[in-house]
Formats: structure tokens, C-alpha cells, sequence
């Protein structure tokens, strides 16, 4: 069975984690290569302008799937060669897929995000919670570690002492903590969740699509060198965008106070 249930409306493109029987595990066999694929068509797909990420049921995703750690199957299964190559190999194949999209991620967390789960959310580029949604990295509790790159991913969010404090104590916390420690931007009643991330998909999708990806680039790759490089990135950047059919009807737009019309050219 596929992980994902697709659905697009416009440019806007909607990915459910679709286990909701089980709480939508993620790191099965195949969900690397699935992740991959999809996220793969997405980049290549110049009408797609953002994408919106959430979950099946009563939670986005419980993180990785217990049994199969218990049974020793699947990615958790075999020698120690065997497991790393099973991270390696699939689930963080399906993180690189995920953090590399070109275009803009909008996470809907509908309910928990925990391990796995929560990494994943962090990994969109902006997070809208129900008031349903908790998060938590309860890796040690497992008695494991984060082998997503979770370490890597959540202090660049809400800072080292607030990741170190969920990292060592296990807790889990709900929507209103996420959102004062910056994790989320809003939360929102869950039969509202949806509504709310398409209309900031919209939003965000109404922007000319090569300097909303450049964007994006620029931004990940700004948290990373110096300010004098990206100084430098973002003047090369910039005369790009000034010789495009977009950055023009921009401009006339502004001039003749009226909604711009975006083609991407």
C-alpha cells in the first residue's frame, strides 16, 4: 500500500500520511524510494509552488513503527551494518527527499507528532498545529537516539536549551507550548486546520514560482555561511530575477494598483 495520498488543487499540492489505522508510521520498507519519487515529480513540476504535509485520521505521524523495532523487522532489522544501511537506505532517503523540495512545505499537524513524526514536521518550512497536535522526541525513552538527523533539525527551531530539555527528558508537549517556543506559527481548531494551510498555500502559490524557489534556496542555504556569501548569493540571485517576465509584471503591477499575474517566465 502507498504511503501517500495525493490530491493537488491549482499549484498547490497536498500529501497525506495515509497509516491512519496505526497512527501513520513512517520508515517502512519503501517509504524512502515512495518519498523520493513523489518529491522528485514535485521539483520537476514548474506549475507546483507549494506543498502541504499532514496527516491521515488522529495524528500526522507517531514516528517510527514500534512492532516492527520490537519484531526486529523491516528497516529495524538484522546486524548493526544491516539497520544502518535500513536508516541510510529509506528513512533518511525520505528526509533528504523531503528537505530538498524546491518549493515551499507548509506542515497541517493534526494531531501527535512524536519521534519520527515530529522530525518530519520540522523539516517543512513553516508549521501549522490543531489543537489537537502534541510533539515530542521520545527517542531515549526507547532507549535509541534520534537517527533522522533530529538533533540537527529541531535546535535550529526552537533553540539548543529548549531541543536539549524535549531530547533529555522524553516530554511531550502540546500546541500552545509549541507555538510560544516557536515550533508552530498558529494553532488552529482542527476542523480548521486544513482550511488555514490552504489559505497560506494559496497565499505563498500566488508568487512567480522561480524566485519563490530561489527563495527558498536562499533562506536554507543563509542558516549555514557567512553573511558576506550570502551577500553574494543573493546579488547573483538577484540579476537573475531582474531579466524575468515575472519580476516585470511585478513592477507594473505595483505601478497600476492592481493584483500581479505570475507566469513563471
Amino acid at each position: 500500500m502507498p504511503l501517500l495520498d495525493i490530491s493537488r488543487t491549482g499549484s498547490v499540492i497536498t500529501l497525506t500520511i495515509d497509516r491512519a489505522e496505526t497512527m501513520n508510521p513512517l520508515g517502512a520498507p519503501g517509504d524512502g524510494e515512495e518519498f523520493a519519487r513523489v518529491c522528485g515529480e514535485i521539483d520537476r513540476d514548474l506549475d507546483m509552488r507549494c506543498v502541504i504535509l499532514t496527516g491521515a485520521g488522529r495524528a500526522f505521524s507517531a514516528g517510527g513503527d514500534i512492532k516492527a523495532m520490537r519484531d526486529r523487522t523491516g528497516t529495524f532489522g538484522g546486524t548493526t551494518p544491516a539497520i544502518s544501511d535500513g536508516y541510510r537506505d529509506n528513512i533518511h532517503r525520505m528526509l533528504r527527499a523531503l528537505y530538498g523540495l524546491r518549493v515551499p512545505v507548509i506542515a497541517a499537524v493534526n494531531g501527535p507528532a512524536i519521534g519520527l513524526g515530529c522530525d518530519v514536521a520540522c523539516l517543512a518550512d513553516m508549521r501549522i498545529a490543531s489543537e489537537k497536535a502534541k510533539f515530542g522526541v521520545t527517542f531515549l525513552k526507547l532507549g535509541i537516539i534520534p537517527g533522522d538527523g533530529g538533533t540537527w533539525i529541531l535546535p535550529r527551531i526552537i533553540g539548543q536549551a529548549r531541543a536539549a530539555e524535549l531530547f533529555y527528558t522524553g516530554d511531550v508537549i502540546d500546541g500552545a507550548t509549541a507555538q510560544e517556543w516557536g515550533l508552530v506559527s498558529r494553532v488552529v481548531a482542527p476542523d480548521a486546520l486544513l482550511d488555514e494551510a490552504r489559505t497560506l498555500a494559496d497565499r505563498v502559490a500566488a508568487m512567480p514560482p522561480h524566485a519563490l524557489r530561489q527563495a527558498k534556496m536562499l533562506m536554507r542555504q543563509g542558516a549555514e555561511v557567512s553573511y558576506d556569501t550570502a551577500l553574494e548569493l543573493a546579488a547573483n540571485t538577484q540579476a537573475m530575477m531582474h531579466t524575468t517576465a515575472d519580476h516585470a509584471e511585478g513592477v507594473a503591477a505595483l505601478i497600476e494598483k492592481r493584483e500581479a499575474r505570475f507566469a513563471g517566465e
